[in-house]
C-alpha cells in the first residue's frame, strides 16, 4: 500500500498528461503562457502506463484520472486510456478537461474504457468566459459536456472557480443549469497555485460565500461525512435532491485528514500534495533501468513522508515552485 505515516493511503492516483493548456484562465497563467516542458522530459506513454501498473498492481491504487495541463492535447490519449482500462484490477478511469475536443472525442474514450469526465467551466456568459480565459471557445465546451452525456460519461461533473469581481455573482445561475441538464456542479475555492503569484486570500470567494448564494434561490441539505468518504467536496442535496452541489473549500475547510490521493506528474515525478514543496523522481530511476519493485518502493518511501496537512492556514506557508497546470488537477 501506499501507506503515510498517520495512517492514510493512497487509492487515487492523478497522472498529469501534459503541462499545456488551450487556454489561458487568469487564475491559473499568464496571457503569454509558460515554458513548456521540452518532449525529452515529459514520461513517454509507455512509461506512463508500467507507472500506472505499478501503481495498480502493486501499490493498491484503484481510481487513476488523467489531468494536465489539457489532457485532450497528449497524442495518444486513447491508447493510454484503452490500456488502463485493460488492467488487472481494472482501475476507475476519469479525465479532467476544459472540455475543448470533447466533442469528437467523447465516444472514443467511452469505447476506450473512460468512466468519467470532470469539465472545468467558470461561468455561463461567453463575453466572462472570454475575459476569464482569454479565448473565445465557450461554445466548444459547452457542446463538449453534451457529447460526454450523451456517450454516457457519468456522472458529467463541473468545476468551477468564482473570482471577485468577475463572476462571483453566478453561483445560483450555475447551479440551476447544471441541474437542468443533469451535471453534477462543483465549486472550487481558488488556491495558490498560479505561477504569477497573485493570489490573496484575503480576496477570494471562499465556500462560506458560495453557500450563501446559493441559498438565496435553494434549500441546501448537507450530506453526512460518511457519504462523503476521502471525497474532496463537501456535497449538498438541492431542495431535497436527487440533484447535488458540492464545494471544494481547499483553502477554507481542509480535508487533509481524509485525503487519499498521490499524484504523478508530466515529467514523473511523485508529489504527495497540490502544495508539496518536495518532490521524488521516478523518471530518473526507471530510464536508469530499476526494475518494478524497486520504483514501488521508491514511490512508497515518497508517500511515507507525506505531511499531515496542507499547510495553507500556516504563517509561513510556502507556494508550490510548479503552478497548477503543471503539477496537475
Amino acid at each position: 500500500m501506499l501507506l503515510d505515516t498517520f495512517g492514510r493511503v493512497a487509492t487515487d492516483l492523478r497522472v498529469s498528461l501534459t503541462d499545456r493548456c488551450n487556454l489561458r484562465c487568469t487564475y491559473c497563467m499568464p496571457e503569454e503562457g509558460l515554458q513548456w516542458l521540452a518532449k525529452p522530459e515529459l514520461l513517454t506513454d509507455d512509461e506512463i502506463v508500467r507507472l500506472v501498473r505499478i501503481a495498480v498492481t502493486r501499490l493498491g491504487v484503484e481510481e487513476l484520472r488523467f489531468t494536465g495541463g489539457e489532457p485532450l492535447l497528449r497524442p495518444g490519449l486513447t491508447g493510454l486510456v484503452e490500456r488502463c482500462a485493460a488492467l488487472e484490477p481494472r482501475p476507475r478511469i476519469s479525465l479532467t478537461t476544459n472540455g475543448i475536443g470533447l466533442e469528437r472525442t467523447a465516444e472514443v474514450l467511452r469505447d476506450a474504457g473512460l468512466d468519467r469526465v470532470n469539465v472545468s467551466l467558470d461561468t455561463l456568459d461567453p463575453e466572462v468566459f472570454q475575459r476569464m480565459t482569454r479565448r473565445k471557445r465557450h461554445g466548444d465546451v459547452l457542446r463538449g459536456l453534451a457529447a460526454a452525456r450523451a456517450a454516457g460519461l457519468a456522472p458529467v461533473k463541473v468545476n468551477a472557480v468564482l473570482m471577485p469581481g468577475v463572476n462571483e455573482s453566478e453561483a445560483p445561475d450555475l447551479l440551476a443549469w447544471a441541474l437542468e441538464h443533469e451535471y453534477e456542479l462543483r465549486f472550487i475555492e481558488q488556491m495558490p497555485l498560479d505561477p504569477q503569484r497573485g493570489w490573496q486570500r484575503a480576496g477570494m470567494i471562499t465556500a462560506g460565500d458560495i453557500l450563501a448564494a446559493l441559498r438565496t434561490r435553494f434549500t441546501l441539505t448537507q450530506e453526512g461525512e460518511e457519504a462523503r468518504g476521502s471525497a474532496p467536496a463537501e456535497r449538498w442535496l438541492v431542495d431535497g435532491g436527487p440533484g447535488r452541489v458540492g464545494v471544494i473549500a481547499s483553502v477554507t475547510r481542509p480535508f487533509c485528514r481524509a485525503c487519499d490521493r498521490t499524484r504523478l506528474t508530466a515529467d514523473g515525478q511523485v508529489r504527495t500534495c497540490l502544495f508539496a514543496t518536495e518532490e521524488s523522481d521516478l523518471r530518473g530511476a526507471l530510464r536508469g533501468g530499476a526494475s518494478d519493485e524497486e520504483l514501488a518502493a521508491r514511490w512508497r518511501t515518497a508517500m511515507w513522508g507525506k505531511k499531515a496537512g496542507a499547510g495553507i492556514d500556516d504563517p509561513e506557508f510556502v507556494q508550490p515552485r510548479r503552478p497548477m497546470s503543471a503539477i496537475g488537477g
